[in-house]
């Protein structure tokens, strides 16, 4: 088993006025040799726009992109056609494929958005592009791994092209539970939203992360309550 622990305070971080980013990874003017990517997780930004702010139309390409509203909203419009509001409560699914254009703003003009948005190397190039958006029920997270997105159309959740899975837990104080990972040769990074917990060893506190690989079961110790999300992924690609 192999652990790595992204402490809070080492992640990057940029200060736009209208943007606040925290990076896990290296990302735009942070970059850091030692933290690329984890596994086939190439992103995993925690953002917050203030008001009536976002990002412009901008392009990408052969990635698969996952908005993960935390409070607020954003709105969304792409060259697919597609204009959406994304709410707290709802995951964003957009495969880029062979190319496309996109812009994301807040949806309010007085209150911040915070989302987490998750880039994810795709397992097939040039697909069509592709969107989605779902609501989940965080009832149905308490003290067990709701399932947001698979690489199933079948299963529970969106889906992706990467065999890859992305949960959310609400775990309570004292309570202990086994993340079993899906796919051989898959890793799982764990980035505890809030509260407290115990990994490996390892102490999470809040916006802690850590990746674990060459396991087949990760025990998660809930020291605080509090929410956690789970990212697993191919740690070969």
């Amino acid at each position: 088993m192999i652990t790595e622990f992204h402490a809070e305070n080492t992640r990057g971080y940029a200060n736009h006025g209208w943007l606040k980013a925290k990076h896990s990874f290296s990302f735009a003017s942070w970059q850091n040799r030692h933290r690329m990517h984890f596994g086939a997780l190439r992103v995993l930004n925690d953002d917050i726009v203030t008001g009536g702010q976002g990002f412009g139309k901008h392009p990408h390409d052969n990635m698969e992109i996952i908005t993960i509203p935390l409070r607020g909203a954003l709105r969304h419009e792409d060259s697919m056609g597609h204009t959406e509001v994304i709410n707290a409560g709802e995951v964003q699914v957009m495969s880029a494929g062979k190319g496309i254009y996109h812009s994301e703003v807040n949806d309010s003009m007085t209150e911040e958005i915070n989302l987490f948005q998750i880039w994810i190397f795709p397992n097939q190039q040039q697909v069509e592009p592709r969107y989605d958006q779902i609501q989940y029920d965080i009832k149905e997270a308490k003290n067990q791994f709701l399932q947001l997105v698979s690489p199933s159309k079948e299963d529970q959740g969106t889906w992706i092209h990467q065999n890859a899975w992305i949960s959310i837990i609400d775990l309570e104080e004292k309570k202990e539970i086994n993340y079993s990972l899906k796919s051989e040769g898959n890793g799982v990074y764990i980035m505890n939203i809030e509260g407290e917990q115990k990994i490996n060893n390892e102490i999470l506190k809040q916006r802690d992360a850590v990746g674990v690989s060459e396991t087949n079961e990760v025990t998660i110790e809930s020291i605080k309550s509090g929410r956690l999300l789970i990212i697993e992924v191919p740690m070969k690609f």
